[in-house]
């Protein structure tokens, strides 16, 4: 047991434990409303949105399993790099359009936009089930990245001495999620957002100086991958170019999509809000780009594990005080808990306004929504947490590559639902369903690989399944609705007006 290490971790998780419960009383609501304990009552700005949108984005399972993928394979793990930076002049573009006219109409979730814009109650429910089901795995990985570092300090990966600190982590986050709602993980992402500044701050200077420079630490990363099974590489393959971009490409288009995310959208008090964070959220980039490298360093710091999500625990604890790896647990173990609250959270807005309000009980009152709410946010982390606790942990992993595949497939219903409301319902449920099907098979068919080889021409194209999944998608939407159209099969009536999208407030 790293008895350092231990207790600086459990003074800071102690910390954000009890701001945790203090958050019901920040910006006081009535929380028994699913808008004030779901979306924080719209009041956050600027600076609340950054922290909670960079929480909801950079996770612990980023932290650790980023560098990872560098650590294993070299130059393909640092797609994640350029899709952060791809995503922001998307934010700065659709998503403002997106909360003015789910401010306009008290739109909750993405469901409710799409319920409202298509008057489609199936193509609502498609998307709600797509995000839960698309989240429920992202939860799950959030606690991966807790193991790990738990792990790292000695309590083992199982067993009653590794399970019980992550049971105890995850009761104490289901009850001050439970009681403040959005608000715990907005007023702790500011704590986890510093700390992990401070970690890569101290990582950049201290374990380059330590392994020599920059210069020897990298030509050390290229000879270790060189011994990899199979060999990886600090400098990309021309072979590999299209399933790289297109990784960074789809990915860049669903992050926005998960549930998790337009929660920390809809939560702002602003139209301008947005995009004041789209202009200022390219920071994260820059220390994604940093927390790429610890991969690097893993490797020339001769870092030998079995699981790779096991890399960067073990080179904090070689190259930095224990006292200091403490700190840094505490801020990967931190970033597991926001995200995991908000991922929750948006989960349980979509079953509670989209499943339970819409198909089980039309007629319940606010007050009974908001419950049921609270109550599927308890089930969803418990849920994950059984999974994690009871089932390998590659499921979870190869599970979380499906989740891009599928939420990319309510892509035309969302993003393109915000500019035009031509698609046919049934055309887009259908285009959905042969999104769905298609991007899963592709990713089963290659043993859940996230990059599937497409036979195209006599070429062989390898690319993220996600992008080939929702272009056919948008093959068959746009052909069933020009066949719908033809049959006189129309929409219902649009709940919204071109007006609703740009309205600041």
């Amino acid at each position: 047991m790293n008895w350092s290490a231990l207790i600086v971790f459990t003074v800071f998780f102690i910390f954000v434990t009890v701001l945790g419960f203090y958050a019901a009383r920040w910006r006081r609501g009535d929380l028994s409303l699913l808008d004030e304990w779901g979306l924080g009552g719209r009041r956050f700005g600027t600076l609340i949105t950054w922290f909670l949108l960079g929480g909801d984005l950079y996770t612990a399972y980023t932290f650790i399993a980023v560098p990872a993928l560098m650590y294993g394979s070299g130059a393909m793990g640092f797609y994640a790099v350029p899709y952060t930076i791809l995503i922001y002049p998307f934010i700065f573009v659709v998503m403002p359009r997106l909360w003015s006219v789910s401010k306009k109409h008290g739109y909750v979730t993405a469901s409710d936009f799409v319920r409202g814009r298509f008057n489609s109650s199936s193509m609502a429910l498609a998307v709600a089930i797509t995000g839960i089901l698309a989240t429920m795995p992202y939860i799950a990985l959030q606690l991966v990245g807790m193991q790990a570092v738990i792990s790292a300090m000695g309590f083992g990966h199982s067993g009653l001495s590794g399970e019980l600190p992550l049971i105890i982590a995850f009761v104490i986050l289901a009850i001050y999620t439970y009681s403040s709602g959005l608000r715990a993980p907005a007023s702790i992402a500011i704590v986890k957002d510093l700390m992990i500044y401070i970690t890569i701050i101290v990582a950049m200077i201290v374990i380059p100086i330590k392994l020599g420079g920059f210069s020897h630490m990298f030509d050390a990363a290229k000879a270790a991958l060189a011994t990899k099974n199979p060999p990886g590489s600090l400098i990309l393959g021309s072979n590999s170019f299209f399933a790289y971009g297109s990784l960074a490409l789809g990915s860049a288009l669903a992050l926005f999509l998960y549930p998790h995310s337009l929660t920390g959208v809809l939560s702002s008090s602003q139209r301008n809000t947005i995009r004041k964070n789209a202009a200022i959220l390219p920071a994260y980039s820059l220390v994604l780009g940093f927390i790429t490298l610890l991969g690097a360093m893993a490797l020339a710091a001769g870092i030998k594990v079995q699981n790779g999500n096991d890399a960067i625990p073990e080179l904090f604890l070689k190259m930095l005080p224990d006292w200091f790896s403490g700190f840094a647990f505490a801020a990967i173990a931190i970033g597991a808990l926001v995200p995991a609250a908000i991922m929750s959270i948006a989960s349980a807005n979509l079953f509670s306004r989209n499943i339970y309000k819409e198909y089980i009980n039309p007629q319940c009152t606010p007050e009974q929504e908001s419950k049921i709410a609270k109550l599927i946010s308890l089930i969803v982390k418990v849920g994950a947490l059984v999974f994690i606790l009871f089932f390998p942990k590659t499921y979870a992993i190869n599970l979380q590559l499906l989740g891009g595949i599928w939420i990319l497939q309510t892509f035309p219903a969302i993003i393109v639902g915000l500019y035009t409301n031509w698609f046919n319902k049934w055309a887009l449920v259908i285009g959905w369903f042969v999104g769905m099907a298609t991007g899963t098979w592709m990713a089963f068919s290659q043993h859940m690989a996230s990059t599937y080889p497409l036979h195209l021409f006599g070429a062989i194209i390898p690319g993220y399944a996600a992008i080939y999944a929702v272009i056919l998608n948008f093959i068959v939407t746009v052909v069933l609705t020009f066949i719908f159209r033809a049959l006189g099969l129309a929409n219902g009536k649009d709940q919204t007006t071109e007006s609703d999208y740009r309205t600041a407030s």
